[in-house]
């Protein structure tokens, strides 16, 4: 069902025309700043808010690519295409004024902004009380969510609520990072309590965060955090929720099945209207791609012996693929690597790549795997959680499972999905795996030596651009 993507497309639109925002978020006119007697009449104006919070998720310098690149370290993905600031972040010999990461900083921003806007205005609202609280409910998910990307990303930003926005208060300084963790928690528990559970039997929503999505999150928030018990609570939520694993691992990257149950938060595309450029950047240069974000050998050797996820995965060497109506071959010199991610990439039944597939933000396999790796971290069996996952490709059940075997099973499971330099980056403070180790191993021309120092890389730079406008309230992160 897409009828929730045309809705989030034109509503945006609409609200677009009323406000505009500047690059620099933190002296920009805030979202509906402006607009507060013309615009929060009802129920309509309140529920085309909440749509227009979503819209940047599509834009190329959020999910539609720059987000991806803060991946580009890790073990499994060469950066390929031409953009001359990925190399040094793939390589980690970036500095602040890389432009890489100053690409999505503003939109995590803007939906923050937007989010603020609904927060402060939907309660006056006289509006249906599900709907009003179905509104406020994804305007802190999606609050929490920008807060938590900046969080992994850059360590801790300004949080900018509506006290911030009704005072202008927009200049603010770093909070700690436990001050930060805390408003992602508590914007998600907020989420939690205030959404409805699925939307599985209301079609017109679909697409739409919901409660999973927001005890998802949270889990893996707490997993972050190292508050196991936390986790696992928040993750039950999922596991034992109506958010099913899809009966094929491959039918959550198809067009007509990628809003199943398990799918708790995507990137929601539509043809010809909300478009995203993530499946044109990793899809090969002769069919119709850019050409960037390639498979690793590793990654391949990874995968067991006859997993399925494999082929749905990776386009493959000698398998034939349907490229609109015509069948071609796919073959190792299309590509850098020799491989090209299959996730992400349909075409239309007349030729040309399909703009209908969503970005995958997360899933319930995610959390099932999260929430063996928390039972497994407090001396507990994960096996159960960790079977549910295997088993739905048809892998062998493991007894007594190890942190190797969770590591293994999230790196095949969510291969390309923006999860493997994070995981491993939280699981070297753990000292469960040795980062520098991993990553100083030469394994070739794409994937070659490179140094992680633990003083500096566990987050990135903040861009060079936002410290200066803030003239010295917010401060860099150390080693840059």
């Amino acid at each position: 069902m897409k009828s929730l993507k045309l809705t989030i497309i034109t509503s945006s639109l609409i609200l677009l025309s009323l406000a505009s925002c500047k690059d620099d978020i933190l002296e920009s006119t805030m979202f509906g700043e402006n607009t507060s007697d013309k615009f929060w009449r009802n129920e309509t104006d309140v529920v085309s808010a909440v749509n227009a919070i979503y819209y940047p998720l599509l834009e190329e310098n959020y999910w539609g690519h720059a987000e991806q690149k803060f991946n580009l370290p890790d073990d499994d993905d060469y950066r390929a295409g031409d953009h001359s600031e990925d190399q040094s972040l793939e390589e980690l010999t970036f500095d602040a004024s890389n432009a890489g990461l100053r690409y999505s900083w503003s939109h995590k921003y803007e939906m923050i902004s937007r989010a603020n806007s609904v927060l402060i205005n939907a309660p006056d609202v006289e509006m249906d009380e599900d709907v009003k609280n179905r509104s406020l409910g994804e305007a802190y998910f999606l609050r929490g969510f920008s807060f938590w990307r900046l969080h992994v990303i850059y360590g801790a930003t300004p949080i900018i609520l509506e006290e911030d926005k009704l005072n202008s208060d927009f200049n603010k300084a770093k909070p700690t990072i436990e001050e930060m963790q805390a408003q992602i928690e508590s914007d998600l528990l907020m989420a939690a309590e205030l959404l409805p559970e699925s939307y599985q039997a209301d079609t017109e929503n679909l697409g739409r965060v919901h409660s999973g999505t927001a005890y998802g999150l949270l889990c893996k928030l707490y997993l972050y955090m190292e508050r196991f018990e936390d986790a696992i609570e928040a993750g039950n939520h999922v596991i034992n929720g109506p958010y099913q694993l899809a009966d094929s691992f491959s039918e959550n990257f198809v067009v007509e099945t990628e809003n199943n149950p398990e799918m708790l938060f995507a990137v929601q595309a539509l043809q010809s209207w909300a478009t995203s450029t993530w499946n044109i950047y990793t899809t090969p240069r002769a069919w119709g791609g850019w050409d960037f974000h390639e498979p690793l050998p590793s990654l391949i050797e990874e995968f067991e012996e006859g997993d399925p996820r494999l082929d749905a995965s990776v386009f493959m060497p000698g398998e034939m693929v349907d490229i609109g109506g015509e069948m071609e071959e796919y073959t190792s010199d299309l590509s850098s690597t020799g491989y090209h991610y299959q996730k992400f990439a349909t075409w239309t039944s007349t030729g040309g790549i399909s703009e209908d597939d969503n970005i995958p933000l997360l899933r319930s396999a995610d959390v099932y795997l999260l929430v063996a790796e928390a039972k497994i971290r407090l001396g507990q069996s994960g096996d159960t959680e960790l079977n549910v996952v295997r088993a739905r490709s048809g892998m062998s059940e493991i007894t007594g499972a190890t942190m190797d075997d969770i590591i293994h099973e999230r790196r095949v499971e969510l291969a390309g999905e923006n999860q493997r330099h994070f995981d491993l980056m939280r699981w070297d403070k753990a000292g469960i795996v040795d980062i520098v180790a991993i990553y100083g191993e030469d394994r070739g021309t794409y994937d070659p030596s490179r140094v992680f120092n633990r003083n500096k890389h566990y987050y990135y730079a903040i861009p060079q651009t936002e410290i200066d406008l803030s003239n010295g309230t917010l401060i860099q992160n150390d080693g840059y």
